[in-house]
């Protein structure tokens, strides 16, 4: 979103390192509720934090919080079964989700999967499918995998392992069975869950870094731009493969 001259800008001012930030899916136009990745480098811990933001009057409140095992290195929230979500990744390859409250964004579960088991020590990226229900998790390592929600437990499988051969750095969901993933230098590989064993097209793009935001993959190509900016499915085109 442009900052325009209309736009009111507030600074709320944190005493620690922000990583990232994300809303909770809106319940209430009088409050809504913003999900902060936090590091602190004086006691060396990582957090979750929720905080309320209320427009009028204007403020931005604690709410509740978790501490992570290491370094949180990407986090998603949706909703599901009449809960928020917030799904994190962490250097170590751990993968969390934290379940809170939808009226006061208490947080009231937690499930994970622990290190090492769906990637190794090294950055990972991860999406949450609208709903909450499955996860796409890539990695410095090369592996992908697929997390399955419950209400109180994770089933995971990995759909591909490059040995290294490959790093990812970025994934999009474009569909229940379709997704994205961006990395070093090859451009994009789009993924069909219906066609095991490999990516189903590669478009292969003229850049030489890796992709650190997924909006930052899509806006270094006028095709891949349009095609982010009219929805997900129109990057198929892209790929050839078709509507």
């Amino acid at each position: 979103m442009a900052v325009t001259a209309n736009s009111e800008i507030h600074r709320f001012p944190q005493y620690k390192y922000i990583d990232a930030v994300r809303w909770l899916p809106v319940l209430s136009a009088f409050n809504r509720f913003a999900v902060l990745a936090t590091s602190d480098f004086d006691s060396n811990l990582s957090s979750i934090e929720i905080h309320s933001f209320k427009p009028n009057p204007l403020s931005f409140e604690f709410q509740s919080s978790w501490t992570s095992p290491s370094p949180i290195s990407s986090i998603k929230s949706s909703q599901f079964l009449q809960k928020s979500i917030i799904a994190s990744s962490t250097s170590s390859g751990s993968l969390h989700f934290l379940f809170a409250d939808s009226t006061d964004a208490r947080l009231v579960s937690e499930v994970s999967v622990p290190e090492n088991e769906l990637h190794l020590e090294g950055k990972c990226c991860i999406d949450l499918m609208d709903g909450g229900v499955e996860c796409v998790t890539v990695g410095d390592d090369g592996r992908i995998n697929l997390v399955t929600v419950g209400d109180s437990n994770l089933n995971y499988r990995r759909l591909f392992d490059s040995g290294g051969l490959v790093s990812y750095t970025s994934v999009k969901w474009a569909s229940p069975v379709e997704f994205a993933a961006g990395g070093y230098g090859f451009g994009l590989h789009w993924w069909d869950q219906r066609k095991p064993g490999g990516p189903v097209s590669q478009f292969k793009g003229n850049w030489d870094k890796k992709f650190e935001f997924w909006d930052s993959a899509f806006y270094r190509h006028s095709s891949i731009k349009k095609a982010y900016l009219s929805g997900c499915w129109l990057l198929r085109y892209c790929f050839g493969l078709g509507s």
